[in-house]
């Protein structure tokens, strides 16, 4: 019983070294959930080579996966990572992108994602999402976060909505897709009503062939849509 012992320990120690000794391969990515790249391949690849600072070919045993990590969910690009290494020495990343729901274009331009946080705009890859403009504050995103976030869940503004406008009171204004009016949210206040209310007159004026008949269509008013002809 004793040497079936020994045999085991010395069998495990002996598997535990050569595992640790497995010379790890370049890493395998996996981007998960929408296609579009706005990071590549090789700039992940990059990442998790410089964080360590050796090769790519290098032993199991001296890998820090949690610096991996790390560096890769430090990227402003990404949402979240996962690092490790296979029985076998693969090196494995998988990596889920930040979203983004609108371009704010002031003095700099970057998006801002559906969490409502900062993202750096990619030379690899751009969003169709509105372009917000206006009086914007990279520090006071609450406003234009909450209509953003609107029109990227309803299919009737994600279809429609190309641009919002912040006004220096905060107030909104919205830019529709083969549309020549600006539609005056005015505040957030009551949103759901002024979207509905949107939603009827625009189906009623696409039905009568009377979109760009109107420059204005005003939203501010409680029950109300005020419509002023171009």
């Amino acid at each position: 019983m004793f040497v079936l012992l020994v045999l085991v320990v010395f069998l495990y120690a002996f598997s535990s070294a050569k595992n640790s000794k497995r010379i790890v391969s370049e890493p395998e990515i996996q981007f998960l959930g929408d296609n579009n790249l706005f990071i590549t391949h090789a700039n992940v690849s990059k990442l998790l080579i410089q964080s360590q600072q050796i090769a790519s070919n290098a032993p199991k045993e001296i890998l820090d996966l949690n610096k991996m990590e790390s560096a890769l969910n430090s990227n402003p690009m990404i949402k979240s990572a996962e690092v490790y290494v296979s029985v076998n020495g693969e090196l494995k990343a998988e990596v889920e992108q930040k979203n983004p729901i609108a371009r704010i274009s002031t003095n700099t331009s970057y998006y801002l994602d559906d969490e409502g946080g900062y993202m750096p705009l990619s030379t690899n890859h751009a969003a169709r999402v509105p372009l917000v403009t206006g009086f914007v504050d990279k520090n006071a995103l609450e406003n234009i976060y909450k209509i953003a976030k609107k029109v990227d869940e309803d299919s009737f503004l994600k279809k429609y909505v190309i641009q919002i406008n912040q006004s220096k009171d905060s107030t909104i204004q919205l830019k529709l897709r083969q549309s020549t009016f600006i539609v005056h949210l005015g505040d957030l206040k009551q949103l759901e009503k002024k979207i509905n209310n949107l939603k009827v007159f625009y189906q009623k004026a696409l039905k009568e062939k009377t979109l760009n008949d109107y420059s204005k269509v005003n939203l501010q008013f409680d029950n109300q849509v005020v419509c002023t002809k171009t």
